[in-house]
């Protein structure tokens, strides 16, 4: 039996619970995200839930807007930066006035600097950590293991991302969808962006096709949540993971390396599974060799695989196939990963003793290999 929203949201007697967390989330900008949820809020309070407004973004939506009538709002924090006041949302009082439940909007938002936080989905943990509720949003290109994706289908790097983990973090994962007429309808009507970007849009993000495929990347994603929670829930109650173990093998190239965490961690999300990032130091990749660009590309690909829940293995060496079957048998991994070999495979297996040596190591431990394009 669906439990109404009054049950969901309604106070646990455990006042050392952690915060429970909801996601709307979408394939794009104005498919009513914001909206659900201040509809929501209204719903809470209608019941007798006292849900207050931490930050909400109307993009001055006039239906949007409406709603915030007769909410209570937290007053935002200012910030100067730049010569200029900006706002952000208040996470000490949040965590001051501690209401069951907060509305916080803009999950992948990046904070100005000098925040205690670095992004938005850091200030949710917080607030999570405290006990109090979080209702918040995202659009499916701000999931981080599928940026690569969402490139290829916009041609648009986004620079703003959550790690794929918050997602796995959430007690319940909504779709807002619509269908592609539905949503370019809504931007001609103006209830998206100002008139005068209306065109521009149509021209550039708001393609049926582009829309279709990220509506269809939306639907995937909250399907595979759904899934896999059921499935963890009935299954594996009794276990923080499942027996899977996955390696994610990286150099210093840089692209290679960013794909090869990316997919790992779609892997380890689906199978529930603990995963670890290996980087092997050679003699040539020694601080005092190897270029600073590198050096701040490995560092920021050590950071990346943190967040979306790897732990991180750094060995010094000059043979990368030992420290591979090292870590396999040290960890006890299932399934290693690594990026495309530059010379064809086929060359690779019969040319090169070490990495024959390495599928033969593997394969004798019952270990799968996942070369990743």
């Amino acid at each position: 039996m669906k439990k109404d929203t009054a049950d969901i949201w309604s106070p646990l007697p455990d006042k050392e619970r952690k915060g429970r967390l909801k996601i709307y989330i979408g394939m794009s900008a104005g498919v009513g995200k914001t909206y659900r949820m201040l509809q929501e809020a209204h719903r809470l309070a209608d019941v007798g839930i006292h849900v207050k407004i931490g930050y909400i973004e109307t993009h001055n939506r006039k239906e949007t807007q409406a709603l915030l009538e007769g909410l209570p709002v937290i007053p935002r924090r200012e910030v100067f930066y730049k010569g200029k006041k900006l706002e952000e949302l208040d996470v000490q009082a949040v965590l001051l006035l501690s209401p069951p439940v907060v509305i916080i909007d803009e999950l992948a938002h990046s904070n100005i600097p000098g925040s205690k936080n670095e992004k938005r989905w850091q200030d949710v943990l917080e607030i999570l950590d405290a006990g109090i509720d979080v209702i918040s949003a995202v659009n499916i290109q701000h999931i981080e293991s599928i940026n690569e994706e969402v490139k290829q289908i916009t041609g648009i790097t986004v620079q703003e991302r959550i790690p794929d983990r918050i997602l796995q973090l959430a007690d319940e994962v909504v779709n807002i969808d619509l269908t592609s007429d539905e949503l370019i309808a809504r931007l001609k009507e103006g209830k998206i962006y100002d008139p005068a970007k209306v065109q521009q849009a149509l021209t550039n993000f708001f393609q049926p096709e582009k829309i279709l495929q990220l509506r269809e990347l939306a639907l995937k994603e909250v399907a595979g949540q759904v899934e896999r929670k059921v499935d963890y829930e009935i299954s594996a109650k009794n276990s923080a993971y499942r027996h899977e173990k996955f390696l994610a093998c990286i150099s210093s190239n840089h692209v290679t390396a960013r794909k090869v965490i990316r997919k790992t961690a779609r892997l380890a999300s689906y199978y529930n599974s603990r995963w670890f990032v290996l980087y092997v130091q050679t003699s040539r990749e020694t601080e005092d060799k190897i270029p600073l660009a590198s050096q701040r590309h490995l560092i920021n690909h050590f950071k990346n695989a943190t967040e979306l829940g790897a732990e991180v293995i750094r060995v010094k060496g000059n043979n990368v196939a030992d420290a591979i079957v090292d870590t396999v048998i040290g960890r006890g991994i299932t399934t290693v990963c690594i990026g495309k070999p530059h010379l064809n495979l086929f060359r690779v297996i019969l040319k090169t003793n070490v990495f024959n040596q390495l599928l033969k190591t593997l394969s004798k431990n019952e270990v799968d290999i996942v070369i990743l394009s």
